[in-house]
């Protein structure tokens, strides 16, 4: 009796039962992790940081996170970002998880491009265009709708508190190559490559579109923090607000070649001017000292944008999604979704047979 249950010693595991394996556990790699997870994978998390690090190069952790509708962008990727907007609006209420909903004033300098921001109408509430009078003469047009903001050091611990209840796995390790990481687990078959500015070194991936942008925002305490203001054009800025924490975030630049963790008061400066002309009714001109806070992190960019594909590398599928720059947040749970389709897709073709 007993020996006829005896499991083979070449037993294999099913494919479902395998372990996902993600590379990288910033909002890329633990929105998919969820999202996988909740479709009943086993999911395994390695990665160098984890939710609630505070290092520079953990984007993640420091990001804008306002869901912006991107120009120039392809339909897929405006799809990535629309289902991102429907899975956060649900999040939204949930206060732990640190999504907002807050009003918008968007303005632009110049005439919109054909392919601009503007397809973001089909997926907003509220939208508007604003008339000549509610906007300076120094802008072009200007547009009204609500808008979803994220406070990253809410939501990046809610993910990880969610992922350890449906059973997901972190492991803080640094690997320097995907072969590593197929040795670290011999039996899984799906491994995806979230790992943002580590696509760059990987000694088998070697990405060198991939670039470091170091980015320094402002942090201005503040109780008018439920309205966010964008200028589109050559003054670039933004005030994004962080209602669970009573402030906005005042921004931005993007630097390459400077990667110091040191905050530059020239760029401080310069931010908080900007941003006083755009929402003089919420910045101060000279805020005070013990009102203002700096955020420094350096964005995983990538030359041509980001990457989302998946390859066949012997009996394994790799995914790759990296290079989303300041855009993670905003594409997020769109990319968690495709990528999901990808792996039941690799499921599929090894067991139906």
């Amino acid at each position: 009796m007993g020996e006829s249950n005896r499991v083979p010693d070449n037993f294999q595991l099913p494919f479902a039962q395998r372990p996902v394996v993600i590379l990288g556990a910033g909002i890329i790699g633990c929105a998919t992790a969820r999202q996988l997870l909740q479709h009943g994978f086993s999911v395994v998390l390695v990665a160098e940081f984890l939710p609630g690090d505070q290092d520079i190069y953990y984007a993640s952790a420091w990001a804008g996170a306002a869901w912006h509708a991107a120009g120039g962008i392809t339909a897929d990727q405006r799809y990535h970002q629309a289902v991102t907007h429907r899975v956060m609006l649900k999040m939204a209420q949930d206060p732990e998880s640190g999504v907002c909903v807050v009003n918008a004033r968007e303005y632009l300098e110049q005439e919109p491009a054909p392919d601009s921001a503007i397809w973001g109408r089909t997926v907003v509430s509220k939208f508007r265009e604003l008339l000549p009078r509610d906007y300076s003469s120094i802008f072009h047009c200007g547009w009204a709708y609500e808008t979803l903001v994220t406070d990253p050091t809410r939501h990046m611990p809610f993910l990880k508190k969610q992922i350890i209840a449906l059973g997901g796995k972190f492991i803080r390790q640094r690997v320097n190559s995907l072969q590593e990481l197929y040795q670290m687990f011999p039996d899984s078959r799906v491994f995806i490559n979230a790992s943002g500015l580590g696509s760059k070194t990987l000694t088998d991936v070697q990405d060198d579109r991939c670039f470091p942008e170091r980015g320094q925002n402002v942090f201005l305490r503040t109780d008018k923090c439920n309205t966010l203001y964008f200028r589109n054009g050559e003054e670039y800025t933004y005030v994004i607000p962080r209602p669970l924490s009573q402030g906005v975030v005042l921004g931005g630049v993007k630097e390459q070649g400077n990667l110091s963790p040191e905050v530059d008061l020239d760029i401080a400066h310069d931010e908080i001017a900007r941003a006083h002309r755009l929402a003089p009714d919420i910045v101060p001109e000279h805020p005070a000292d013990d009102a203002v806070s700096y955020i420094i992190g350096i964005r995983p960019s990538r030359r041509g944008g980001f990457r989302l594909d998946s390859e066949q590398k012997d009996d394994r599928t790799v995914l790759s999604a990296y290079g989303f720059g300041g855009g993670g947040y905003a594409f997020s749970y769109g990319i968690a979704d495709a990528l999901t389709k990808m792996v039941e897709q690799a499921e599929r073709k090894n067991v139906i047979v």
